[in-house]
């Protein structure tokens, strides 16, 4: 029986102590019914076609230079659910680990099952998603694929639908991923919504772990509806690549975070992926628009696995589809390409040059959406993360409507108010 995400009313978990940094997830307050009518479900159906995102790329030319084979992608996330067919053989499920607080409990004091212990259940699905736009595996009956499709997933849970992760457990899952799983890239689809620094440990396992030459790819956020600049975290922390969402039309998402700190963009707009259980959802936000670039990025430490981690970068930015010449804060080095980051790779650089590489081709043009949902279903469904250290971390998953719904949230009215 198919079960639903982000079911029910709005619920926040507390922190046990007043230094403790929490993750708290926002569930959009939907009538019953409308719950029923307009969320996304537990497996779900598969998308037949190619999703716009992959239309703008040539697979098949990326393919022949690399696949992203023998190359290890943590994502740090909600879970990766195994039982998505596309999934099942992209994850090292020795590899994984939940890192959630043991012995949780409801607001009620009833126990909470934390599922199995190696990351791979996801009863939220946004680290199912995450995990697919990477290194989903070609199938039958479906144009959907990961960007880098041999590539390996290991399984990070270190968040879950009732908020229970905190910063010291994000820390946590970063030391394990640069000190005992081989990672080699490292996905983080988390933000920041307050322009408040985390903990010091968090800072210190990002730094070990780019130390390490491990890509450290992290969403930019979703707070940029009217021309919001600030810095986010772990987005913000130096180098670590902060990746903002672009649209159909190679701009800036009108959701998507700006700021000095953005290093690229890549889609985040009705991103098509994998769900729990099997099948394909659509969702916006750059928590989507992160591991697309991961996928890029495993694609190259896969052809120079000598490049290191600022190398890899470099590549991606300067090779990027920029409409100005160097940087900008609403895109970073432009959007991703990568045809561009797998052809045009004679040798590494260590930080891209303003000017070069520009390249003034039209973008791609829209494909149409196939899964049964209006605009209007989908921005009723979609999610928001928030995670509290310090000020408030939110999970990017959330599309034009979640931003919305969040500036009302913070002014205090009611998260469904219309």
């Amino acid at each position: 029986m198919a079960t639903h995400d982000h079911h029910g009313p709005a619920r926040r978990l507390l922190t046990a102590t007043a230094a403790a940094a929490v993750l708290v997830v926002t569930l959009p307050a939907l009538p019953a019914a409308a719950a029923d009518s307009t969320q996304c479900t537990f497996p779900s159906k598969s998308y037949p076609g190619r999703p716009w995102a992959l239309q703008r790329v040539l697979l098949d030319e990326v393919w022949k230079q690399s696949t992203g084979k023998g190359v290890r992608v943590a994502v740090i996330d909600t879970g990766v659910d195994v039982r998505n067919k596309q999934l099942k053989p992209a994850v090292d499920t020795g590899a994984g680990r939940n890192f959630l607080p043991k012995n949780l409990k409801a607001d009620d004091g009833t126990k909470i099952e934390r599922g199995k212990e190696n990351g791979t259940t996801d009863t939220v699905g946004h680290g199912t998603k995450v995990a697919g736009i990477i290194a989903a595996r070609e199938m039958k009956g479906t144009g959907f694929t990961g960007l880098a499709p041999d590539a390996t997933i290991i399984p990070l849970q270190q968040n879950d639908a009732d908020g229970h992760g905190t910063t010291e457990t994000l820390a946590d899952a970063i030391r394990y991923a640069t000190e005992k799983a081989g990672a080699d890239i490292i996905n983080i689809s988390q933000d920041t919504a307050d322009a408040v620094k985390p903990s010091p440990a968090l800072r210190q396992a990002v730094d070990n772990a780019l130390a390490q030459d491990i890509v450290v790819v992290a969403s930019a956020g979703n707070d940029g509806l009217g021309g919001n600049v600030k810095e986010t975290y772990p987005a913000s922390f130096d180098g670590v690549l902060a990746v903002a969402s672009s649209d159909r039309n190679n701009e800036r998402a009108a959701f998507s975070q700006s700021g000095d700190f953005v290093g690229i963009a890549a889609p985040g707009v009705d991103m098509v992926s994998t769900v729990p259980g099997g099948g394909h959802c659509a969702d916006n936000g750059t928590s989507f628009s992160a591991p697309y670039v991961a996928g890029v990025a495993a694609l190259i430490k896969a052809k120079h696995p000598r490049w290191t981690q600022k190398q890899i970068v470099a590549q991606m930015q300067q090779t990027a589809e920029r409409s100005v010449a160097g940087h900008d804060r609403l895109v970073g080095w432009g959007v991703v390409d990568p045809v561009r980051a797998l052809t045009e790779d004679d040798k590494p650089i260590d930080q891209p040059i303003a000017g070069e590489g520009m390249s003034k081709g039209k973008a791609p043009t829209p494909a149409e959406l196939h899964l049964g949902e209006t605009a209007d279903e989908r921005n009723a469904r979609l999610a928001t993360y928030v995670m509290v250290g310090g000020g408030v971390l939110v999970a990017a998953i959330a599309g034009t409507a979640v931003a919305v719904r969040d500036k009302r949230r913070r002014a205090g009215r009611p998260a469904g108010a219309a």
